[in-house]
């Protein structure tokens, strides 16, 4: 009876420390990738801010405004250059 017992705690023992194994093993490989997917979080946080800051450099009136004289040829409008149409009749 002794020997069956000891044998029988014995296979529980290295079911319990196979499962000590594999839950190490587990909890190893989600660490690895949470840590993955927090520098993914760091970067996509990164390329965020530099796409917000090129949309305000972008957006600026006095780079549309040189893209427009250099790029299309276009001038200022003065007064003396423009010109008013009415309404004939009405």
């Amino acid at each position: 009876m002794s020997f069956k017992l000891n044998a029988l705690l014995a296979a529980l023992l290295v079911g319990c420390a196979l499962s000590v194994v594999n839950a190490r093993y587990q909890a190893r490989h989600l660490l690895i990738e949470l840590e993955r997917l927090q520098q993914h979080a760091r970067q996509l946080d990164i390329d965020w801010a530099q796409l917000q800051l090129d949309q305000s450099t972008l957006g600026k009136n006095e780079r549309i405004e040189e893209i427009a004289r250099t790029n299309l040829e276009m001038s200022r409008l003065t007064p003396a250059r423009t010109q008013y149409l009415t309404d004939g009749g009405q």
